[in-house]
């Protein structure tokens, strides 16, 4: 039986450990709370949004609350304006507060595109957005 050698065994190690945590540094896990983008999202449902991926209209993103930037949102993209501001509303408009109240949100609050459901386990799938045929 052939074997790597012990060197390339580590130099394999350290990139797998390099890759990882690059990985790690791109995706931020966020629990929906509220009904506001019912019915796609539902309160407790926890998913996965990836940093660095470009959100236009029709993406769910969360983004930091302009109100409180420390708390996040989970919000549909309406509209990117061209001054480096978005527009956001949640699906289920009578529970959401969102741009309507609060205004356009400057783009460096958005933390990243929501892409992936991992929990409840029998709703786990890929988050889609609506990118043709938003308002």
């Amino acid at each position: 039986m052939w074997t790597l050698p012990r060197r390339l065994r580590r130099i394999i190690g350290a990139a797998t450990l390099l890759a990882g945590v690059a990985a790690a540094r791109r995706v931020v896990r966020v629990e929906v709370q509220g009904h506001s983008m019912s019915p796609q999202l539902r309160a407790g449902d926890r998913v996965v949004a990836l940093r660095g991926l470009r959100a236009g209209p029709g993406d769910v993103v969360a983004a930091g609350d302009p109100r409180r930037p420390s708390r996040l949102l989970i919000k549909r993209v309406v509209e990117v304006a061209g001054d480096r501001s978005v527009v956001l509303a949640g699906d289920n408009t009578e529970a959401s507060t969102d741009s309507r109240r609060f205004g356009m949100v400057a783009s460096e609050l958005v933390v990243g595109r929501v892409v992936w459901r991992y929990w409840p386990a029998d709703r786990r799938g890929r988050v889609g957005g609506r990118r043709r045929g938003v308002r």
